[in-house]
């Protein structure tokens, strides 16, 4: 049983923020703005929801789960100096065939009333091994096997450093062991460090660029794991809605992620 909790701060200052979404940006090739990037404000609204998922009475471990998926609204922009509240909770509770998964969901609202937040972000994770109670629905996780996959015609690559774990967790807050070090990583059965999730979304949103808008849909589902260091090619496709992308492991032609964004 989750917790019946919402957590919220209101009167976040976001005025003295300049310096971090400088080095957000930097660091996932977001040109040089005063407006909040979706990925900037899921780094913003984490902490909150990392907070539900420490509880006492929060039925799953932290250290383990598995990001799923993300699915974002970015209702409009957000400026560095605008005063904002931040919500967060979880929902959801569901089997998966290989254990649990959960939403966190957090929300951005600006301070003072609105009728509706700026943004808001579903978080999908999964914890393995474990079981839903008896009086969640029964649903299955998982997708029915996919057929064999042939990558798109690459728009861009990536070359990724074996810190880039380390500069995205400073930068973010996510300090998970597996992001950190190969040697930190080898206790939760990677070969490796990983790259975040979060990271190459967010960089895949910036390889969209200005063609998002300021108000926009972001998805994104995870594949297999960025090993670090390593190589990722990126397609970057307009849909009849907006775009479509993904990002593979070229050599081994495994699948990495893959999204929209969807201008609003």
């Amino acid at each position: 049983m989750l917790p019946d909790v919402a957590y919220r701060v209101t009167g976040v200052e976001t005025a003295d923020l300049a310096t971090h979404l400088r080095d957000y940006q930097r660091l996932l090739h977001e040109p040089a703005s005063d407006a909040m990037p979706a990925g900037y404000l899921h780094v913003l609204a984490f902490p909150l929801a990392t907070a539900v998922m420490v509880r006492g009475d929060f039925p799953l471990p932290l250290l383990g789960m598995v990001h799923l998926t993300n699915a974002v609204e970015h209702r409009g922009p957000v400026r560095v100096g605008d005063r904002l509240e931040v919500r967060a909770w979880a929902e959801n509770l569901r089997p998966h065939r290989r254990g649990v998964q959960v939403d966190l969901v957090a929300e951005v609202w600006p301070d003072g009333g609105a009728e509706r937040p700026v943004w808001r972000g579903v978080s999908t994770y999964l914890a393995k091994g474990f079981e839903v109670p008896p009086s969640t629905s029964p649903e299955d996780g998982d997708r029915a096997p996919a057929g064999t996959w042939i990558p798109p015609l690459p728009t861009g690559r990536w070359a990724l450093g074996p810190g880039t774990g380390r500069a995205y967790g400073a930068v973010s807050g996510d300090r998970n062991p597996i992001h950190l070090s190969a040697l930190s990583a080898k206790a939760f059965g990677f070969p490796r460090a990983i790259a975040h999730g979060m990271y190459t979304a967010a960089r895949a949103l910036a390889d969209v660029g200005h063609a998002r808008g300021d108000a926009y849909r972001w998805t994104v589902e995870f594949a297999k794991p960025v090993l670090l260091p390593g190589t990722v090619d990126v397609a970057v496709t307009p849909t009849e809605d907006g775009f479509g992308y993904v990002g593979w492991n070229a050599r081994r032609r495994l699948k990495h992620f893959e999204g929209t964004v969807t201008p609003l």
